[in-house]
């Protein structure tokens, strides 16, 4: 496995600086060592473990009740921070409190740089999967853009010393290692997020991936304008049509040695910056964030960095459809319609609705490329985040099968989904007077309506679609979600791919 920092500056914009965040290191051990804090779970009630020092009652006096997520700092004569951290109920931590309690533990230790976590017996416990969530919670918390400022405030993490009884720690030192892939892949999906629209347009995205393709193993071909223009995206050049920006399909390809268990396609939604097109959004703290509308792509490259290094046995290919959205006296416009490659013709009935528009012509070249299945993720629908809040994203799907795979991976990273119906009787609400379809629904079910028009274009392959639109940011530092960019989706995809086949 590659372990070593990446470095990301997208050639075509020097003004983003290198970022080489130096790892710190992570180990199992039997004793700690010299350490500045020191974490300890706590349940919340039985014994407290001796190390801590005080009994339940000076504990519960000083406002700590063990609950997950809690943590009580607590003075020590060694010198050495203590970390009280809530364990819930005794044996109650499943593979994501443990994520999420490392992530307590170094958010309450961010002016230390080495620090221990004390376990107490986790019997039945996967040791690999332990290890892995551990590295996740630690790294993910500790997370911060601060690649443009001059000053930076934060201690940089050296050092984690995991003290876990019983454990194998051959096995969870693998973890550990499988744990810093996925978070190395899920920084890169927040660094791409959280830089400015100026700093990061279609093209700079390009060049980032080339950079990231060498350095991780796969393969990369950028289509430039006219080459849009040759293979017939009229959705992708309808919406770039008044950018000052040249529009980038960037394709993605990975192939394990060997016979792949399965070809999975994935596309991802880049609007490198929303204005809303003429259809203008308001300025609000909303259209500020609208520099993540390309939290789809971004996520998309980023499962590419870790599939070779986790030995992913499923062929990958991926498709980022890129390109601003504003208005100009040569953008597209409200009656408008737009050719797209599959043939099918759309009547642009709001500008806003542009997501939809850049991600139906990658459909069509996804199936064009024989895959077994198709995932597609976007900041797709203002109704997702209305409906289901910050922490779930929705999900649809024309095949079970795959969207309960979907849904399993979304489990197991923690990165929580809800299935929604694709129910066809609001397909209706799409119907034009002029095309084969409208890009926008009726007042209500939005985020279905969205789905449904995505439907159309993937016939009877096997699809899934998430909607990170509430999910794609959080607007404080909670468990592993860091404020700013979550990198939502690049875990989940991961796990997805390395564990797809075609059956």
């Amino acid at each position: 496995m590659n372990h070593e920092p990446y470095k990301l500056i997208p050639e075509a914009f020097s003004a983003i600086p290198s970022v080489d965040r130096a790892e710190p290191e992570l180990e199992f051990v039997d004793a700690f060592g010299q350490l500045d804090a020191i974490g300890v779970v706590v349940p919340a009630e039985g014994d407290v473990p001796a190390s801590v020092g005080l009994n339940r009652e000076t504990l519960e006096r000083a406002g700590f009740d063990g609950k997950p997520g809690t943590t009580l700092q607590l003075a020590n004569a060694s010198g050495t921070l203590v970390v009280a951290v809530g364990g819930g109920k005794p044996g109650s931590l499943d593979t994501d409190g443990w994520r999420k309690a490392a992530a307590a533990l170094v958010r309450a230790t961010q002016r230390h740089s080495r620090i221990g976590f004390e376990l107490p017996d986790t019997p039945g416990m996967d040791a690999e999967r332990l290890g892995q969530v551990l590295a996740e919670g630690v790294l993910l918390a500790r997370y911060s853009y601060d690649t443009l400022k001059s000053k930076h405030k934060e201690t940089p993490l050296a050092l984690v010393q995991f003290l876990a009884p019983g454990v194998d720690t051959e096995a969870a030192t693998r973890g550990l290692a499988t744990g810093r892939v996925k978070v190395r892949a899920t920084a890169i999906a927040r660094d791409l997020c959280n830089a400015p629209p100026s700093h990061l347009t279609a093209v700079g995205l390009g060049a980032a991936a080339k950079e990231l393709a060498e350095r991780f193993g796969f393969e990369v071909e950028e289509f430039d304008k006219q080459q849009l223009i040759d293979l017939r995206c009229g959705g992708l050049l309808g919406v770039n049509a008044g950018s000052a920006q040249e529009p980038r399909m960037i394709k993605l390809s990975y192939r394990p040695e060997g016979t792949p268990s399965g070809h999975l396609g994935l596309v991802g939604k880049g609007i490198m910056y929303d204005s809303g097109g003429v259809s203008l959004k308001p300025s609000d703290p909303m259209h500020l964030l609208m520099k993540m509308d390309m939290g789809g792509a971004a996520a998309v490259l980023a499962v590419f960095t870790a599939l070779r290094d986790l030995g992913c046995t499923s062929a990958v290919t991926g498709f980022l459809m890129c390109t601003d959205n504003m208005p100009a006296g040569s953008a597209y416009k409200l009656g408008d319609v737009l050719t797209t490659r599959s043939g099918l013709t759309i009547e642009v009935k709001n500008t806003d609705a542009e997501g939809r528009l850049v991600m139906c012509d990658a459909l069509t070249l996804a199936i064009e490329d024989k895959v077994d299945g198709i995932v597609d993720i976007a900041t797709l629908t203002g109704n997702a985040l209305l409906s289901l809040g910050q922490l779930t994203a929705p999900v649809f799907g024309n095949e079970q099968r795959l969207v309960d795979r979907v849904l399993e991976s979304g489990a197991r990273a923690d990165e929580q989904l809800w299935q929604l119906p694709l129910e066809r009787a609001y397909r209706a609400q799409l119907d034009s007077d002029i095309a084969d379809i409208s890009n926008l629904g009726g007042p209500f079910a939005g985020a279905t309506t969205a789905a449904l028009f995505l439907a159309e274009f993937v016939g009877d392959t096997p699809w899934a679609h998430i909607d990170i639109a509430g999910t794609m940011q959080s607007d404080k530092d909670d468990a592993w979600r860091s404020k700013g960019a979550t990198g939502f989706g690049a875990r989940l995809l991961i796990d997805l791919a390395l564990n797809y086949s075609a059956d």
